[in-house]
């Protein structure tokens, strides 16, 4: 027989326990913080999450069930490596999670279960420093005290990131996701996020300028590729025969072409032909076409030919690289005066962008014909379009490939943005735009590189394996 003067499940007796658990917990427990994972995307029939994210943090007191530390097999060797396996086990109160957190939670959208603790969710460890993802809430345990229950457990694991988004606006917990130093290791890759893309993008530019010489006799005005030839796997030097005693000898470069086929030579998508001729310097004193030969790169079969002219364009000087330029400017030349009764042609040239995003040089395509003086050359400006600051985490949208990702830093002062979750391929040129803060910048150039974070051992693998098979190459064993 129970004993009578207890009612074994009254309100008043079952809300002593409470206040009495929730008192114990505020007294000996960690205060964590309760994420809520917000499903943005699932497939329609078997409810698989495509994109999930965790812009919500709430505080709740909770007890740590193993005083000693981390539950489980804390590291395990398997044959994927190293692998982290740590688990801990939370207490926290039912009628504070139902009266502090479902409130908060209750009607955002994508959130599916308010009324308890759902697995899936994610809880900052401040001990740690570290995320525990929910694996099973235990409800039933101790088992009806007094016909009620007052604690939920919470099972949770290591959190392994999936490409989830976390922006809570607590910088102590976002700063899990990308680490320390603005969540760039030293060699610049995230902690948690993995590799990383580095996007340079287009500030306030300046115009580049240069000045053009002019060759009044026995110039090279373009040089004609007849047969691209293929096979080579680097650019070849292009020679070209001497000038006459008294002359300078022409100076040109090769630009080359890739992904063709030309009589099997190219079977190695990795080797390339020659697409065509641009002009350093266009020499003088020739009296006849020079000869032009393609050495070296490996490959053999192009061929071309030069044409000479009077009153032609010479060197063309940079005077100023300017700066921000993504894309080769249009190149124009102005203040063309022309001799009277000979043929006459304007001038062609292109520009080469550097890295750094400045004109590096500017390559004669056709050095025109019958100048009596040098013409004026035009470089057109970098682009000004570049507005706005990006927001940590919001996506970013590439304004011609659709290409998104995810932002980890932006460095205004110096154009860089860090980005994550690359779905796509940037192109260089299209603008990037903010979806949270429209911000709106140029891309000028992308680092692909892999940086080396110090624990993978991809780099140490692929040092050793180039020892015997040159990975670097898209077919290492060779053209057929």
């Amino acid at each position: 027989m129970l004993n009578p003067f207890f009612l074994q499940g009254s309100n008043s007796e079952q809300n002593l326990i409470q206040d009495l658990i929730n008192e114990q917990l505020r007294m000996y427990g960690v205060e964590v913080y309760y994420l809520p994972r917000r499903y943005v995307t699932e497939k329609t029939i078997i409810k698989e999450v495509i994109e999930s994210e965790f812009i919500d943090a709430c505080p709740i007191e909770a007890y740590l069930e193993n005083y000693e530390g981390y539950e489980g097999n804390t590291t395990i060797l398997s044959k994927f490596g190293i692998q982290s396996s740590q688990e801990v086990n939370l207490v926290i109160s039912k009628e504070r999670f139902e009266t502090y957190i479902t409130p908060i939670i209750r009607n955002k959208p994508n959130v599916k279960l308010s009324t308890r603790p759902l697995e899936g969710d994610l809880i900052y460890f401040p001990l740690g420093n570290r995320l525990f993802e929910i694996k099973f809430v235990e409800h039933e345990k101790p088992f009806y005290q007094l016909q009620k229950n007052y604690v939920y457990l919470l099972k949770c694991e290591l959190f392994k990131y999936q490409g989830e988004i976390i922006n809570t606006g607590n910088n102590i917990i976002d700063e899990v996701l990308i680490g320390e130093n603005n969540g760039i290791t030293e060699d610049g890759i995230s902690t948690i996020t993995g590799q990383t893309q580095t996007l340079t993008l287009v500030g306030v530019g300046s115009t580049a300028t240069a000045v053009v010489g002019i060759v009044t006799f026995g110039g090279i005005r373009f040089i004609t590729v007849s047969n691209r030839g293929g096979g080579y796997t680097s650019t070849p030097i292009v020679g070209i025969s001497s000038a006459p005693p008294g002359g300078k000898t022409g100076i040109a470069t090769a630009t080359m072409i890739s992904d063709i086929v030309v009589c099997n030579d190219n079977v190695n998508k990795s080797a390339q032909s020659v697409q065509s001729v641009q002009i350093i310097n266009p020499g003088l004193g020739y009296t006849s076409a020079p000869g032009v030969r393609f050495i070296g790169g490996s490959g053999s079969g192009a061929v071309a030919t030069a044409t000479i002219g009077d009153g032609i364009i010479g060197i063309v000087t940079i005077t100023s690289g300017g700066f921000n330029y993504s894309i080769p400017p249009t190149i124009t030349f102005t203040n063309q005066i022309f001799k009277v009764g000979v043929l006459t042609a304007s001038a062609s040239a292109t520009a080469i962008v550097s890295a750094a995003g400045t004109i590096a040089a500017i390559r004669i395509t056709n050095a025109g014909l019958g100048y009596s003086v040098a013409p004026s050359i035009l470089i057109s400006q970098p682009s000004m379009t570049s507005s706005g600051n990006f927001i940590f985490n919001e996506k970013v949208t590439g304004s011609s490939s659709g290409t998104t990702a995810n932002v980890i830093k932006w460095i205004s002062d110096t154009n860089i943005l860090e980005v994550y979750k690359v779905s796509g391929e940037f192109i260089i040129g299209e603008n990037i735009v903010g979806t949270a803060s429209s911000a709106s910048h140029q891309l000028r150039d992308i680092n692909f590189n892999p940086n080396n974070d110090g624990f993978g051992d991809n780099f140490m693998i692929e040092e050793e394996a180039d020892l015997i098979i040159d990975f670097s190459e898209k077919n290492p064993f060779g053209t057929p």
